[in-house]
């Protein structure tokens, strides 16, 4: 499932994020790519952990735990901290790819997480720079993903994805994998569409509405079902 997550950041979360980013020290990206990515990679990241990191984390993680849409899509088990990186100069590209399926989690003792679900979360609006689409070749074939400062996309890890060049001006982005409790793309997908029209559903008829009622029994049992703990 490919799914546009709108204003994950509100304006001031996102004025705070740019100055910091405005700043921060940018280096090599391949720091922390596979063997694989590492040959498709061209592009700039800032350390994994240092205080403007941590700060731009807090960021996200706190925009992410509010965001209903979010949860419904991604059921997230775990989120990997999220990264951050720039496009643009000799530095602007990365070419077809797919994610390793598991990443250890920096700082820790071997904590891993499982990436179900790759995300993107835009940092720069669309006309700051040319380029930099997110090209992901999906279920329903390629898409090509440039969306406003603030938003997200969230996509399957299982995806072959790339960045194409920026030419003019710099992309930045911050990205990071979730672990999902319903490790199907197939069953989030259905559970995700299930939950919309329910939203749907308590908007026009009530939460005491019998179908209503009913309806959710059955989202939260199939969810019973297929979570992984």
């Amino acid at each position: 499932m490919l799914q546009h997550i709108q204003h994950v950041l509100t304006a001031d979360e996102l004025r705070q994020a740019r100055e910091i980013l405005a700043r921060a020290p940018w280096g090599d990206g391949r720091a922390t790519a596979g063997v694989q990515s590492a040959l498709a990679k061209n592009n700039e990241q800032l350390p994994q952990d240092g205080p403007d990191t941590r700060a731009l984390q807090e960021i996200v993680l706190r925009g992410l735990n509010r965001h209903a849409i979010f949860f419904s899509a991604a059921l997230p088990k775990r989120v990997f901290p999220p990264l951050f990186n720039r496009y643009g100069g000799a530095a602007n590209a990365f070419g077809d790819h797919v994610d390793n399926a598991v990443r250890f989690i920096p700082g820790t003792q071997g904590e891993r997480v499982r990436t179900d679900v790759s995300c993107t979360l835009f940092l720069a609006e669309p006309d700051e720079y040319h380029g930099g689409e997110l090209v992901i070749a999906d279920t329903y074939g390629t898409q090509r993903v440039k969306l406003p400062a603030g938003d997200m996309v969230l996509y399957p890890g299982t995806s072959v994805h790339r960045v194409e060049p920026v030419t003019r001006g710099y992309r930045v982005a911050s990205f990071f994998w979730i672990e999902s409790m319903v490790r199907s793309d197939e069953q989030r997908r259905l559970l995700f569409d299930m939950d919309q029209h329910l939203m749907s559903l308590r908007t026009r008829f009530g939460e005491a509405d019998p179908a209503v009622i009913g309806l959710t029994g059955t989202y939260h049992n199939l969810l019973r079902g297929w979570v992984d703990t």
